[in-house]
């Protein structure tokens, strides 16, 4: 099958994701001998409009997973915003050392649901939007050579093909619920209402936080407010380079200690074709 262009299209709030669905991207052009166009999906803006492919695309679709799925507020955007028209396309997802679940079958479904044939995807480790302490450092050197030979099958996949591709089995269930954080006592650890504070002293109110918030939740005039909705992805804390924004609540806190205590163990990266 002849493919024209690849395409990347990712929701990424903390650059995990992006990278992986970049690196994939770059290599499968070259790989297919077709130009590349990367559309971004993090800030609302970038998720406004409606993006149509045709069967001669390929895209490379990714999103980080948050607790066992794809962010429960961008989902609408994946499902309402994409037009495959016949597209092949291969689903990603990035998780932060615990586990993926059900976010990879979830893309998958969405996908298929969205006009796209899905031919490929693929489960890897990034750094923990929450914590450094797990799989710091990830993607690495090795994490992007199985990436680099996981496109070169998908590749191999694309060119052989003579007719639509049945639908790429991956493990999970997309109608599961969301996973339950936990925090160390082993009981639920209920944040849903958390939201960033501000170190004053170290803000120099630039108001970047704002305007990165994948969710618009931060008030511009005063970058302390957070009047909107915050799912915790922890942009404008990865992003602030004063550092002065950081979660104080208890819960949020104990959650991201019990992820210390029991997913330190490197977890591999999974890929389907």
């Amino acid at each position: 099958m002849k493919i024209e262009k690849v395409w990347t299209l990712c929701f990424s709030a903390t650059g995990n994701t992006d990278r992986v669905v970049t690196l994939l991207g770059k290599e499968l052009a070259a790989a297919l001998g077709a130009p590349l166009e990367q559309i971004t999906f993090t800030r609302p803006g970038e998720r406004e409009q409606v993006y149509t492919f045709t069967e001669t695309d390929l895209i490379v679709v990714g999103s980080p997973t948050y607790a066992g799925k794809l962010p429960n507020k961008i989902l609408p955007d994946f499902r309402e915003k994409l037009r495959g028209n016949g597209a092949l396309a291969v689903a990603a997802v990035t998780f932060g050392n615990r586990a993926y679940d059900n976010s990879l079958a979830e893309l998958c479904a969405v996908l298929e649901d969205d006009g796209f044939h899905t031919v490929a995807a693929g489960a890897f480790v990034g750094r923990h939007a929450f914590t450094d302490e797990l799989a710091y450092g990830r993607p690495g050197w090795s994490d992007e050579f199985e990436m680099k030979y996981f496109v070169k099958q998908v590749a191999d996949k694309v060119k052989s093909l003579t007719d639509i591709p049945t639908p790429v089995l991956v493990p999970g269930d997309s109608e599961a619920p969301y996973y339950i954080p936990k925090g160390t006592d082993g009981q639920p650890a209920k944040f849903l209402k958390a939201k960033p504070r501000t170190n004053l002293s170290k803000c120099t109110n630039c108001g970047a936080c704002a305007r990165l918030c994948p969710m618009g939740a931060i008030d511009p005039k005063d970058v302390s407010s957070v009047p909107g909705t915050c799912i915790k992805c922890q942009r404008c804390i990865r992003k602030c380079t004063k550092g002065a924004k950081y979660f104080d609540d208890e819960a949020f806190l104990s959650h991201v200690k019990m992820l210390e205590t029991n997913f330190m163990d490197p977890k591999e990266n999974e890929v389907f074709l």
